[in-house]
């Protein structure tokens, strides 16, 4: 989150703000509570700008805590790609990595306390009969037949809950509110199932698991959270952290406070819908690059500071909504275009022959890493008879706003001689395989002496010394802007050009110096990073970060 006093402060802040001066929270302190059921997307990622930003901003400290009560679907995978994201964009917790389970001991001494004081009950209606039970938005409830034992019988058949003396599922605690609430979170919800499953942290130690609304104010007010804040689908479960809160006698009192979820189009950012992408292997992992993970978009070569800058143009708001993904895309541009180096990569070779250029020769041409930045230094590139262009930069008959290589027309080679095509070579098929080009004399840094100036300019490599490489264009995952949207299935609306594997591709030889994580421009094609998972020693594999242009703007 930026420091720059002189922006605005979102509503949130201003909260923190008038509480800090107001003496009303004297120690800020904020917590990011992911459950370890996944890896994080691009939403989570704006929960940490917003609650480490919070932290930095005014002082405080912030905490990293495991959601860890469902032990099914968690695993120490997950906390692990947690905390490296939470890391890698920037951020470090305050103190050791917390989770709900290291207060499983206490939830389990504050559930007997509001046993015995008249407002917690042991259940036996199934699933299905509590939500008969429970009525609707338009029919309150009815209270379990089971709401009126005795506090010594629920003492009971709590221990024998915890001890494993039932089936799974058989028996719930639920807490005494109003059957005839308006909030249905608040028609006697449970606070524990019986549910034997091994549990990351704590083994099989428990065969009771508290639900998140219980546990999650329990924690904060262990922790001394002084502003809790979450995403706006928890707004109807605020009474029940508060009554939870005023019920229990924790050592503090957190508030908690909502915002807008982060919205975008065409992605999905539902966990289960992500992780059908995983097992079904419609994607190449958690961080496959097309993947709106936060490693998804850290092995495509996004970087912690577009990520960052994109959640704070979104903004923080009460009010629902789409974020244009043209926005983080936007971000990114704007990041790799000031720090990346350049480079020249051919990803479709077609061989030019410069027969006018001495077979033996090779000339050194230079070029700066960054036209803008000076300081990043010149890099050297060998030109020889040889070399090679991309086919779309050919044709052999061109209209005039085709700004490159015809036969019988020039064209200037980035950083080195204006050329002129004379004949296409081709195959028994037809296919061009060679161009025969002549080199104009005294034109690098210069135009031609005769006045017949280049059409435009191209990139190329030497055939001779350059680097072999894989080129990966990822492109959006989806093609439709609403995906998942109405009850659709997303599956259906996988974009099928949202990557293409170019092999044989020829770089500039200075990047046989890349290493993983560096970003360069390729020029004319756009930014590229080293692939993290398929390059080797022996191998190098791009992935394309964005292109230089938003072409979905069109579409």
């Amino acid at each position: 989150m930026s420091e720059e006093t002189s922006k605005p402060l979102n509503f949130i802040e201003r909260i923190v703000k008038e509480d800090v001066e107001s003496g009303k929270i004297t120690n800020v302190r904020t917590r990011f509570p992911p459950e370890p059921n996944g890896y994080l997307h691009i939403g989570h990622a704006k929960s940490i700008w917003l609650n480490f930003g919070l932290a930095q901003k005014f002082g405080g400290k912030c905490n990293l805590r495991m959601d860890d009560t469902n032990p099914e679907k968690e695993d120490e995978e997950y906390v692990e790609s947690i905390k490296a994201d939470v890391q890698w964009l920037g951020y470090q917790w305050d103190g050791d990595v917390h989770y709900a389970s290291d207060y499983f001991d206490q939830l389990y001494d504050w559930a007997v306390y509001l046993i015995k004081a008249g407002k917690a009950f042991v259940c036996d209606l199934t699933a299905d009969e509590m939500r008969a039970y429970r009525g609707t938005l338009t029919e309150t409830g009815k209270e379990s037949p089971f709401r009126t034992r005795s506090i010594e019988e629920n003492l009971e058949l709590f221990t024998q809950m915890r001890d494993g003396a039932f089936p799974d599922g058989s028996r719930t605690l639920r807490v005494k509110i109003d059957m005839a609430s308006s909030n249905i979170n608040l028609r006697d919800p449970v606070i524990y199932r019986i549910k034997r499953a091994t549990h990351h942290q704590t083994g099989d130690k428990w065969c009771i698991y508290p639900s998140y609304d219980y546990a999650h104010g329990q924690s904060d007010a262990i922790e001394g959270i002084s502003h809790s804040v979450c995403t706006l689908e928890f707004e109807v479960h605020r009474p029940l952290y508060d009554w939870f809160i005023d019920n229990i006698p924790v050592p503090a009192q957190p508030h908690q406070y909502e915002f807008s979820r982060l919205n975008i189009n065409y992605t999905v950012t539902s966990k289960r819908k992500l992780k059908q992408l995983v097992d079904e292997k419609h994607v190449d992992g958690w961080n496959d690059p097309r993947m709106p993970t936060v490693s998804g978009l850290r092995r495509r070569g996004f970087t912690p500071k577009a990520i960052n800058d994109f959640c704070e143009m979104a903004g923080v708001t009460k009010v629902e909504g789409v974020v244009d993904l043209g926005m983080l895309e936007f971000a990114i541009r704007e990041d790799l275009n000031n720090i990346s180096p350049r480079a020249m990569c051919v990803l479709r070779p077609l061989k030019v022959t410069l027969t006018n250029y001495p077979e033996d020769q090779v000339e050194i041409m230079t070029a700066h890493v960054h036209p803008q930045n000076e300081a990043m230094g010149t890099r050297e590139m060998p030109f020889c008879r040889e070399i090679l262009i991309d086919q779309d930069d050919f044709r052999e008959e061109a209209n005039k706003q085709y700004k490159r290589l015809v036969l019988g027309k020039r064209v200037r080679l980035r950083n080195s001689y204006v050329i002129e095509a004379d004949e296409a070579v081709k195959d028994a098929d037809g296919n061009i395989i060679e161009i025969r080009a002549r080199v104009i004399e005294d034109t690098v840094g210069k135009d031609p002496a005769d006045g017949v100036k280049a059409k435009g300019v191209i990139h190329w490599v030497s055939a001779r010394n350059n680097v072999d490489c894989e080129v990966r264009l990822y492109d959006r995952l989806f093609s439709d802007p609403a995906p998942d949207a109405g009850g659709k299935n997303f599956l259906e609306f996988m974009n099928p050009h949202s990557l293409e594997i170019l092999n044989g591709c020829k770089g500039e030889i200075g990047l046989v110096q890349a290493t993983l994580e560096d970003r360069y421009q390729f020029e004319r094609e756009g930014y590229f990073v080293l692939d993290s998972k398929y390059s080797a020693a022996d191998k190098l594999v791009f992935n394309r970060v964005i292109g230089l242009r938003d072409t979905w703007e069109k579409k």
